[in-house]
């Protein structure tokens, strides 16, 4: 009698990890298939842009204050935004698919 009263709540708490690992899953598959169709480090702003096009958005430039700190350059596409530091990719981010999605922050603009 005992079992079957821990054998119950074992099974649904096993399930519902179950779920929870599925939607990581997908989020981490969004991920990799934007990382394979996006910009590789060290590629030139004329290389991006003459395989994805123009932008959807140019972000105004951060940093450049002191001679330390690099002005970085953010374009914007649909699926990835991309960091540039003078004309040579630095970083590209998957951006967030919807608004439920818990992922990547937005772009500070």
């Amino acid at each position: 009698m005992n079992r079957r009263v821990l054998v119950v709540p074992m099974s649904v708490l096993l399930g519902l990890a179950a779920n929870a690992f599925a939607a990581d899953t997908l989020l981490i598959d969004r991920v990799q298939e934007t990382a394979a169709q996006a910009p590789v480090r060290g590629w030139t702003s004329t290389q991006v842009q003459a395989r994805f096009g123009e932008p959807q958005q140019k972000l105004e430039p951060r940093g450049g204050q002191k001679r330390q700190w690099p002005t970085i350059h953010r374009w914007v596409y649909p699926a990835f935004t991309v960091y540039f530091e003078r004309d040579r990719v630095i970083d590209v981010v998957a951006n967030q698919a919807g608004p439920d999605e818990v992922g990547p922050k937005p772009p500070i603009r």
